[in-house]
């Protein structure tokens, strides 16, 4: 009787699970929007090294209880120690002056605060909360010294927050008030700045707005007071988007501000220099598509590496990661395409000088090296796995990664177990 009420026990989780990942998102106009998952959440493993020290190293294929390759663990804290149910995104602030390093790691309830400079003494500052109701979806990037923070959550705005606050907390952790808060738009599915001009750019937002779920643009060169600069809803919702002041191969585009946004069923370029007339350039398609998620360029601007969240469920691909050459911006190319060692979903993805970081779900982060993309050559050098139960297609373990600190750490942020900072093996 025992083996038969287990088996059961089985069967319900499993479909249960199924169930989860093939979930959608009804979106405040009733549509159906297929996107990140509500957790499955494990309980956090804490102190995994089992010594007095935050940092474990990389030994043998682990750090501690994490597998990994080339890449140590420097600390940790759990959801639980954040008050919260659920990670989302991440991004870092350093504070020019002193050099001091934080990490911002949104949550289900509002947004989190941690001095990372010295990670044998992570500090939990305080937590800044939702304008509105708790949302799994979460984003948050920095212009100068303020932080900007969007969520899906109803009505929720952006809220603007000096990172200066963080400076001189007594008493932490502490509850944190925005400083501004724009309410422009309603929910956002992200935030994306281009530090060089100064302005931010709310995607994925109601598809039945002005600008149809696409990008509301806002400039920020007076960080503390956002001001509505027009937006950009010819080619419908946009997931994700990065901006950039055009520095690439294409001299026809020499200089201008380009738009590259992740549209569900494809990847848009548009012109955007002139903010009350954007100029579309063109879209891209391509084979086997799931969900246009997020992309980033390689730091000369040839090529954009794009993932796809939904072809790994939908096609059973290893984690893939599709190249596009960038050339001739009116005219790109499916340059190469990569497919990881595992079934793991990919998820967000940044470039830092050669090394690209994919934010790969249940597989961790992943780092690859793409000095030789060019001849379409990308090889994985390193690898750390926050979720250690298994590699499988679903939507649990690492939901996003910042690489970019001058010291080398590296944040992420597990959905179901928290902040991770890690950092390359000596």
């Amino acid at each position: 009787m025992k083996k038969s009420l287990y088996f059961l026990f089985i069967l319900v989780l499993f479909f249960a699970c199924a169930k989860n990942d093939d979930a959608n998102i009804i979106n405040d106009d009733g549509n159906i929007d297929p996107v990140e998952m509500d957790p499955i959440v494990d309980p956090p493993i804490d102190n995994p090294g089992g010594s007095e020290s935050n940092f474990v190293p990389c030994e043998n294929g682990f750090a501690g209880v994490y597998p990994c390759d080339g890449y140590d663990l420097l600390g940790r804290i759990s959801l639980n120690d954040l008050n919260a149910s659920a990670a989302n995104d991440i991004w870092g602030w350093t504070d020019v002056a002193s050099n001091r390093e934080f990490a911002l790691i949104g949550l289900n309830n509002g947004t989190a605060f941690v001095e990372i400079t010295d990670t044998e003494e992570l500090i939990y500052l305080g937590k800044l909360p939702t304008a509105t109701v708790s949302s799994s979806w979460r984003d948050i990037k920095v212009y100068q010294d303020y932080a900007y923070i969007g969520s899906e959550a109803a009505d929720h705005g952006m809220q603007v927050f000096d990172l200066k606050n963080l400076l001189n907390v007594t008493g932490a952790p502490t509850t944190f008030l925005a400083d501004n808060r724009y309410t422009g738009f309603g929910n956002s599915h992200n935030i994306v700045i281009n530090e060089t001009t100064g302005f931010a750019y709310a995607v994925g937002t109601a598809r039945s707005d002005i600008y149809n779920g696409g990008v509301h643009f806002m400039d920020i060169q007076d960080p503390l007071n956002p001001m509505a600069a027009g937006g950009y809803g010819d080619s419908g919702y946009t997931h994700d988007a990065q901006v950039v002041s055009y520095s690439g191969p294409d001299a026809d585009y020499a200089g201008a501000e380009i738009y590259i946004g992740a549209n569900e069923n494809q990847v848009i370029i548009v012109d955007i220099t002139d903010k009350q007339n954007p100029t579309n350039i063109t879209g891209i398609q391509y084979g086997n598509l799931g969900y246009t998620h997020q992309g980033w360029f390689t730091e000369d601007q040839r090529y954009f590496i794009l993932g796809d969240e939904l072809d790994e469920i939908n096609f059973g691909f290893n984690s893939r990661t599709l190249v596009f050459d960038m050339l001739d911006l009116d005219n790109p190319v499916l340059h190469t395409t990569y497919l990881g060692t595992t079934s793991a979903i990919d998820h967000n993805v940044y470039v830092k000088g050669n090394d690209f970081f994919l934010a790969n779900y249940t597989a961790g982060v992943r780092v690859m090296d793409i000095s030789d993309i060019a001849n379409g050559n990308i090889m994985e050098t390193g690898f750390f796995d926050s979720f250690p139960s298994n590699n499988s297609a679903s939507f649990n373990g690492v939901w996003s990664v910042y690489p970019f600190f001058e010291s080398g750490k590296i944040v992420l942020s597990d959905i179901n177990s928290g902040l991770f900072i890690v950092q390359k093996s000596n």
